[in-house]
């Protein structure tokens, strides 16, 4: 065999060789990763999703302590470490940009933020939380009793009342926290808000179910009904601004059902990970219920959690 026959065999080994060490890392990346990032003197929740987008590039959506799942068009990955840019959403300023690697069983990087400072993070891989077919359901428990702010905590300046028994946010103000937390529920709501206005409710402190004056729009999963900048609602539902509304939401493991106003717009999906804003990403764990106060003027009458006991 000629030397150039030899060379050139030895260099498509090595090719070859380069492609399939970067497919194992590719596929040992893969997946959704719950983000601790140090953030101004405190650990903020951060997720990051990676996948494969045709045959080698690596795509994928960050969630970041504010803001909607934002896509990430390239994933750039050589030699076992990554990186990724993405342009502001609610920031002012440069990309943010990520360098990170994985770690054993974690990942581990920077975050070059749009205010020039650089944040360090940890990654761990998000649970897979079971979901149980066939639940056996506890008392249904009221959560608000009418009458004040028992069982309840705000975060910051309290801003809610109770005017006549209804719970009442009439500014922006506190987001308010149950002291209660739970695994798997059924929630009912029943709330209102005035023209214009935007709330939510956190399922587990961790998943926003968007409240919002979104009458007439096409539903979205940053309007009314929808887990935010996650799952879209099949119909938009919201009643005009002043109104009583409802909300029935079933959550086992990932798997959420939203009935609103009588119609069920999210059927059995699967909650990938957390919103922006959330109290924390520790997914196996219980979680509070957190109502958004940190946005536009709204009431509740209702809060009733029916837990499942096994």
């Amino acid at each position: 065999m000629k030397i150039n026959q030899v060379k050139t065999i030895a260099l498509l080994l090595i090719a070859t060789l380069a492609l399939q060490l970067n497919a194992q890392e590719s596929e040992s990346l893969e997946g959704q990763w719950n983000l601790a990032l140090s953030y101004d003197g405190k650990e903020v929740p951060s997720w990051l999703e990676v996948k494969h987008s045709g045959l080698s590039t690596l795509v994928g959506r960050f969630v970041f302590l504010n803001g909607s799942a934002r896509p990430i068009s390239e994933i750039k990955l050589k030699d076992g470490k990554f990186s990724f840019a993405i342009p502001p959403q609610w920031e002012t300023g440069d990309l943010l940009q990520f360098n990170g690697e994985l770690i054993g069983e974690e990942l581990k990087g920077t975050l070059l933020y749009t205010d020039g400072k650089t944040y360090d993070w940890v990654g761990t891989r998000a649970p897979k939380l079971t979901y149980n077919e066939n639940p056996v359901w506890g008392e249904p428990k009221a959560l608000f009793n009418g009458k004040n702010l028992n069982g309840w905590q705000a975060i910051g300046e309290n801003q809610w009342e109770i005017k006549n028994g209804i719970l009442t946010s009439g500014k922006a103000g506190a987001n308010l926290v149950s002291e209660e937390k739970f695994n798997d529920f059924k929630l009912h709501l029943e709330f209102r808000y005035p023209e214009g206005s935007n709330s939510g409710v956190y399922l587990r402190g961790r998943y926003e179910v968007q409240i919002a004056d979104n009458i007439g729009l096409e539903p979205s999963s940053v309007l009314f009904g929808g887990i935010y900048g996650f799952l879209t609602p099949n119909e938009m539902v919201a009643k005009p601004a002043g109104e009583w509304q409802a909300y029935d939401i079933t959550l086992i493991g990932r798997r959420i059902t939203i009935v609103a106003n009588g119609k069920e717009i999210i059927t059995n999906q699967n909650i990938p990970g957390m919103t922006g804003g959330a109290l924390d990403n520790n997914e196996a764990e219980p979680g509070s219920l957190m109502i958004q106060g940190d946005h536009g003027p709204v009431e509740f009458r209702s809060v009733v959690v029916t837990p499942v006991i096994n």
